[in-house]
C-alpha cells in the first residue's frame, strides 16, 4: 500500500508540474476545473446525492470554476468569502461533531470549498501555486511522520481518530522551516521580508497551516458522517480526489488573499 501511495503521488506530481508550466493557461484552467468537477462529484456522493444529481452537482462546480476564471469575477471577494468560511464556518461545523447538518447546507458548503480553491489555482502564478501547495505537502508529511512516531493525544477522536496533537506540532514545525527557506531563497519574498516583517510572514504561514488542518478535518467529518473511509477510488493508495486536495482547498484561497494584501502593502 505504501509503495502504491508513493508511486501514485510521484506520477500526480510530475503530471501536475508538467501541466502547470507547459500547458497554455486556458487548457490549464480547463484541467483544474475538471479536477474541481471530479471533487464535486465525490462531495455530492458523500452528501448522499444520487448518480444523476451528483453528476449535475459536479458539472455545476466545474463549470462555475472555469467561468469564474474566464469572466474575471471579483476574485478577491471570492477569496475573502472562502477565508471567512475557513476561519469561522468550517470550525463551527467541526464543533458540531457528528450532529446532523442540513443536507442543503452541506451541499452548498461544497461550492464554497471547491470553487474558490480551483479559481485560486488558476489565477496564481505558477511558482506561487507550486510554493503554496508545497507548504501543504510539507505540513501534511511532517504531521504524518511525527504523528506516527510520537502521536499519543488525539486531535479530534470522533472525526479523525488517526490525527494527534503531536502530529500537529510536527506539521507546524515543518511548515515554519519551509516558510523560512521560502523567505530566504525566493527573490521577491527576500526583498520584502526584512527584520520585523518576518513576524507577520511566519504568522501567515501558521495561519495557512491551521486552515490546512481545518480543511483536512472538514473532509474527514464529511466522510465519517457518510460512513465512508475514502472519498472515492480514483487514485490508487490515496482514495479519491478530495482525499488528496482536502488541505489545499482551504489553503489556496486564504493564501491568495494574503498574497494580494502583501503585494498591495
Amino acid at each position: 500500500m505504501f509503495l502504491t501511495r508513493v508511486l501514485t503521488a510521484a506520477i500526480l506530481l510530475a503530471a501536475f508540474i508538467a501541466a502547470l508550466f507547459w500547458l497554455p493557461h486556458a487548457l490549464f484552467a480547463l484541467l483544474i476545473s475538471a479536477v474541481i468537477g471530479l471533487a464535486g462529484h465525490e462531495w455530492g456522493r458523500l452528501c448522499k446525492l444520487g448518480g444523476a444529481a451528483a453528476a449535475g452537482y459536479a458539472t455545476v462546480c466545474g463549470v462555475l470554476c472555469f467561468l469564474s476564471s474566464l469572466l474575471l469575477v471579483p476574485a478577491l471577494w471570492i477569496f475573502a468569502l472562502a477565508t471567512a468560511f475557513w476561519l469561522l464556518g468550517a470550525p463551527i461545523r467541526l464543533a458540531r461533531g457528528q450532529r446532523a447538518v442540513p443536507a442543503g447546507l452541506e451541499i452548498a458548503a461544497g461550492c464554497v470549498v471547491l470553487i474558490p480553491a480551483g479559481l485560486a489555482a488558476i489565477l496564481l502564478e505558477p511558482v506561487e501555486l507550486l510554493m503554496i501547495l508545497g507548504l501543504t505537502w510539507v505540513a501534511d508529511t511532517g504531521a504524518y511522520l511525527t504523528g506516527r512516531a510520537f502521536g499519543r493525544r488525539k486531535l479530534a477522536p470522533v472525526i479523525s481518530p488517526g490525527k494527534t496533537w503531536e502530529g500537529v506540532v510536527g506539521g507546524a514545525a515543518a511548515c515554519i522551516i519551509y516558510a523560512i527557506i521560502w523567505g530566504v531563497f525566493e527573490p521577491e519574498l527576500r526583498a520584502r521580508i526584512q527584520g520585523l516583517t518576518w513576524i507577520p510572514f511566519l504568522a501567515a504561514a501558521m495561519l495557512l497551516f491551521t486552515v490546512s488542518v481545518v480543511g483536512d478535518l472538514l473532509e474527514s467529518a464529511l466522510k465519517r458522517r457518510a460512513g465512508a473511509k475514502d472519498s472515492g477510488r480514483l487514485l490508487p493508495g490515496h482514495g479519491g480526489i478530495l482525499d488528496r486536495i482536502d488541505s489545499a482547498t482551504a489553503v489556496l484561497p486564504v493564501a491568495s488573499l494574503l498574497l494580494h494584501l502583501m503585494k498591495a502593502a
